[in-house]
Formats: structure tokens, sequence, C-alpha cells
């Protein structure tokens, strides 16, 4: 998982088109700026909300044994230092990476020589993460209105 005080960027930014919210890293457009200048318990505090929202929108769209099952295959695709990082939020990061190996998530058993059936797994698997990251969008939204949207006069 990532460094908590490293940044967050996947080189995908969006907030460069006018999003306040990144659609790559979730941060908000001012923290993306100013992410450079800040101390570490602020980059700290940045990937603690990212980790909840992460968290909360894979609890979301994946059920516990899904959860379990995407935790279960962290060292098939390279993911290390879990520890201390709420399952959902490995799970989300295990089919992030599936999907970018172009594999099936686990609970759609492919056949060998079976290549309809591997990409309409991994068409699954894209589209699963399609939704988590819509919810996890919706969620940084959310957050960014409640946190730093003034009330109308």
């Amino acid at each position: 998982m990532p460094d908590p005080t490293g940044s967050p960027c996947i080189g995908v930014c969006s907030t460069t088109y006018g999003d306040l919210v990144c659609r790559g890293c979730y941060r908000f457009a001012h923290e993306i700026s100013e992410w450079n200048g800040y101390s570490d318990a602020q980059r700290v505090r940045v990937q603690r909300r990212l980790d909840r929202i992460r968290s909360g929108a894979a609890a979301h769209c994946l059920s516990a044994e899904r959860i379990e099952q995407l935790v279960a295959l962290a060292g098939s695709v390279r993911l290390r230092r879990i520890g201390g990082v709420a399952p959902p939020a490995v799970a989300h990061e295990v089919l992030r990476r599936l999907v970018l190996k172009r594999r099936p998530p686990p609970w759609l058993p492919v056949e060998s020589g079976a290549e309809h059936s591997q990409r309409s797994g991994v068409e699954q698997g894209r589209a699963l993460l399609a939704q988590i990251d819509g919810e996890m969008m919706r969620r940084s939204g959310a957050h960014y209105e409640q946190s730093f949207r003034a009330p109308p006069e």
C-alpha cells in the first residue's frame, strides 16, 4: 500500500480539466496543488481520509466474501505492506491490479484455454472497479461539499 506521507497521485489527474476532486487519486484540487508544502501530519490526514473513502466504497460494492477472496490474492499481485490497512481498501487495490493485468476476479473461474470466458471475467472486473471508483467519487464529492463549500447566502 502507499507510503502514508507519499503522494497518492497515479498520474491521471483530472483537476487540470476543472474537476474539484481528482478522478485518479480522489484528492481535492487544493490538496494536489499544495501537496509539496504539506507537513507529514497533513499528508497522513489526507491519506487517512482517502483510505476511509476507499474502504467505505469497496465495502458498499463488494460482499464480505469477495473482499476476503481479493485480500487473499494480495501477494499474487505483489501488494505488500497491507498490515493496518482495512480489508476493503486492500480488496480495491487488488481488484485494480487484477484489472490492469487483465485477470478476472477470483470468483469468476476461467477454464484453461477459454479466452472468451477470461475476457468476459476481465470485463466484469473492470465494471466492478468502475462501480467502486464511481462510489469513491460520489463520497469524495460529498465530503468536499460538506467540508469546503460555503453555504449560499
